[in-house]
């Protein structure tokens, strides 16, 4: 059974889970790791999901205000074990609308290259490319999308 839970960054689980999500993250990105690092602090971020499968936690996801009107997706993560099964769909879904109560009427994100099961997940959940923006322009590696989010 899958739950979910919507929390802050000082959650445990939501620690846990980064950690390994940094670790994989080090091993794709190689020497430019330390580049996307800088963008990935956790600390104090008030709007985090974990999904629990049989009181696990296997899943997490992030949102912080970009700039108004928007929210930036961070930190999405799933053990490799548990892809594929719809939980990543699952979190992204409870930021989108976690979002939308909050009055927010777009998400952004970025995401790598390397990371194609994550690019299939935000074109599956209806995201679209866009220009690399804010620190992520001209970064080769990067690949940026946004929703607009249905109120």
């Amino acid at each position: 059974m899958i739950t979910i839970l919507r929390t802050n960054s000082d959650n445990p689980d939501f620690v846990g889970l980064v950690r390994h999500l940094d670790a994989e993250l080090a091993e794709r990105d190689g020497e430019q790791h330390s580049f996307y690092a800088q963008f990935n602090k956790i600390a104090m971020i008030r709007h985090v999901v974990v999904a629990y499968q049989d009181g696990q936690p296997v899943t997490c996801g992030a949102i912080k205000e970009y700039e108004p009107g928007t929210m930036e997706v961070k930190r999405m993560f799933t053990f490799p074990a548990n892809r594929g099964m719809g939980i990543a769909a699952r979190v992204l879904a409870e930021l989108e609308a976690w979002a939308a109560e909050m009055d927010y009427s777009k998400c952004v994100l970025e995401t790598g290259k390397k990371q194609p099961e994550a690019i299939r997940l935000y074109e599956k959940s209806g995201y679209e490319r866009i220009p690399n923006y804010g620190q992520y322009a001209g970064v080769e590696n990067s690949v940026c999308f946004e929703k607009y989010l249905e109120k």
